[in-house]
């Protein structure tokens, strides 16, 4: 699926805007339960921080209402030219702003957007770079892979669950924020069973290689079966490709590796001391093998 940004008509900042002046207000209440991760049954995400609702409005995305507190009327001139025709703004205190802001030091601006809607279907796309997050549950984790999946060239991403272990949402405000945006712009399909999406990827042509972890030994080689197991340089990145990575304490399981293509690992350095580092973890794995994957692309 190609990305698309829809042109829509711009609005002046006095255009559709009221004060807020009760904590009680049905706004407020919405804005409170979207930034703390209630999406709620309109499926809104709320967005906070001036980086995070630029990205947004810059990507966009339908947005029914900006927040503006007293102290974050200073970003409107910056956000004016991305509102588009219909967003509510919204102004109110910076004392009922704080009641709603999951931050601590709240940057005084705040937005209500609709994601981009992605399927299945459309991530199994002509040359996919996929990224396939299962049972990943640490949110930090979850917008890291997602940033370093827009940065290298992904072309989509799927959180998914596996053995009744979820992963962690990734329009929760942790995960948002440590996507810095990459979760706006980037296709995202959330909560799909590992094992059907890989079935209908590989249904699809498209290849599948298990992110698995490092196995060395004290003289600093990685035992493997070459059949089976590959560096990230010796995989085929080029042709329609998705990465699974795994739970960070248990990683992939033994399912999800057999119907896998190859798994793939990262060769780590000697261990200076009997104690060295065990694994790299789900973030840190996950970019270093998209980097590859955008190294040969581009090659």
């Amino acid at each position: 699926m190609a990305r698309s940004v829809k042109t829509v008509p711009k609005q002046s900042a006095s255009a559709h805007a009221r004060s807020i002046t009760s904590r009680d207000n049905s706004w407020l209440r919405q804005f409170r339960a979207a930034l703390a991760g209630d999406r709620g049954d309109d499926k809104l995400v709320g967005v906070e921080g001036l980086r995070l609702v630029e990205a947004a409005l810059g990507s966009g995305l339908r947005a029914p209402a900006l927040l503006v507190s007293e102290s974050g009327e200073r970003h409107i001139t910056r956000i004016a030219p991305l509102l588009a025709g219909g967003t509510q703004i919204l102004h109110t205190s910076d004392r009922l702003f704080a009641g709603v802001a999951d931050t601590q030091t709240p940057q005084g601006i705040a937005a209500l957007v609709e994601p981009r809607k992605t399927s299945a279907e459309d991530l199994a796309q002509p040359s996919a770079l996929l990224v396939m997050l299962v049972a990943v549950q640490d949110p930090g984790n979850v917008g890291t892979i997602l940033r370093a999946a827009e940065a290298f060239g992904a072309t989509g991403a799927a959180t998914c669950s596996a053995n009744g272990i979820g992963t962690a949402d990734p329009y929760g405000p942790k995960a948002m924020r440590a996507s810095a945006g990459s979760t706006l712009r980037l296709p995202v399909v959330h909560g799909l069973s590992a094992n059907g999406l890989v079935a209908k990827l590989r249904a699809a042509g498209v290849k599948v290689y298990a992110a698995v972890a490092a196995a060395n030994d004290h003289t600093g080689q990685t035992p493997r079966a070459a059949s089976s197991i590959w560096l990230p340089w010796e995989a085929d990145w080029k042709s329609s490709v998705a990465i699974l990575i795994g739970n960070e304490g248990a990683g992939l399981r033994e399912e999800l590796l057999r119907t896998s293509d190859a798994r793939v690992t990262i060769p780590q350095a000697t261990a200076t001391t009997p104690i060295g580092v065990e694994s790299l973890n789900a973030a840190m794995a996950a970019t270093v093998l998209l980097y590859e994957a955008m190294r040969q692309r581009n090659a």
